[in-house]
């Protein structure tokens, strides 16, 4: 073999493995996850279940980026980075959704679930296929819910023993309509606010509470600045993921099988480890020194009535069939 031919068919080669290469490199997928918790908790842990499972059933054809934590900013950049595409999903409260699909403010009703159950059978039932529909009209894809958990109030000032003693409070809540017409109806004074700034205006005495499931308040250590903790379950707070659905659907239906599965898989993880460790938070709280007061199932049935006008309210601004038949489902369950 001449060495003009040698040389040839070696550059030749060489251009195939770099166009190989080159190929191989291009087919991967890089899904960009992002979420506002802290690592240690469930929902950022379940982050980690998610790309194990996409990585090693696709073979490392999709490759899983995660920002937990607000890396990224917070809830609200979070859903815009989704919605430009910038991010290919987040894990986010629904309260943070009803501006972007109103009929969110019907899962969001005081004292509307009792347990974990009734919530995810609404939200895998007809409730959750509307709700799916409306989230991809304005652009998103619903993979999965899983549990942010019941909120509960802490506060700086008393022990919270019946509907009174929520009267007046500073409190601070989620940009959530009906979350802060619930607190208005009890005679607080509710304010929103982003939970970044929250430790500060409690520390501050700009607040005198807030509400959160016992996860939350353990793991942004708001036990250091408030002295009393109930078992107020005032709302059940659903984890939505949502997806850009322009990005998910030029998945591969193979790659979209996978995405979609592992999703369901890993938010099925985080509502079994949520459940598991909130007694345990709670637990942890009192010790740390927290006073504990559980709410009778009196001042529960007094708190329900003085709030059942929110219903109502909530009526003029989603349609009323709709609220009508996320209260029928949760009551059925």
């Amino acid at each position: 073999m001449s060495k003009k031919l040698y040389k040839l068919l070696t550059a030749s080669a060489l251009g195939v493995a770099m166009f190989a290469f080159g190929a191989s490199a291009q087919a991967v997928e890089r899904l960009r996850v992002a979420g506002n918790h802290p690592v240690e908790d469930a929902v950022s842990r379940s982050m980690e279940v998610f790309k194990k499972l996409v990585e090693e059933r696709s073979n490392g054809e999709i490759q899983v980026d995660l920002f937990p934590a607000m890396q990224l900013g917070g809830a609200t950049e979070n859903v815009d980075q989704v919605r430009s595409g910038t991010l290919f999903a987040t894990l986010i409260s629904s309260a943070y959704l009803t501006r972007l699909v109103p009929e969110y403010e019907a899962l969001s009703l005081p004292f509307l679930f009792d347990n974990r159950e009734q919530a995810f059978n609404v939200v895998e039932g007809k409730v959750g296929t509307a709700l799916h529909d409306k989230m991809a009209k304005q652009g998103f894809e619903v993979l999965s819910y899983g549990e942010i958990g019941f909120r509960h109030v802490t506060n700086s000032l008393r022990p919270l023993e019946n509907t009174a003693d929520f009267q007046g409070l500073r409190v601070r809540l989620q940009p959530n309509e009906v979350h802060l017409q619930t607190f208005r109806a009890l005679g607080s004074n509710p304010v929103s606010m982003d939970v970044s700034e929250l430790y500060s205006a409690l520390q501050q005495k700009v607040l005198d509470a807030q509400e959160n499931p016992y996860s939350t308040i353990d793991s942004r250590r708001f036990n250091e600045v408030q002295g009393h903790l109930s078992d107020s379950s005032h709302f059940y707070d659903l984890l939505v993921v949502m997806a850009n659905k322009r990005r998910y659907e030029r998945l591969s239906p193979e790659h979209q099988e996978i995405v979609k599965t592992a999703m369901n898989e890993a938010m099925q993880w985080q509502r079994d480890t949520a459940e598991e460790e909130d007694n345990g938070y709670r637990e942890k709280l009192i010790k740390a020194g927290m006073t504990f007061t559980s709410i009778s199932p009196e001042t529960r049935e007094e708190l329900r009535t003085a709030t059942a006008g929110v219903v109502e309210q909530v009526k003029k601004r989603v349609d009323p069939d709709f609220v009508n038949l996320v209260v029928s489902e949760a009551t059925a369950q």
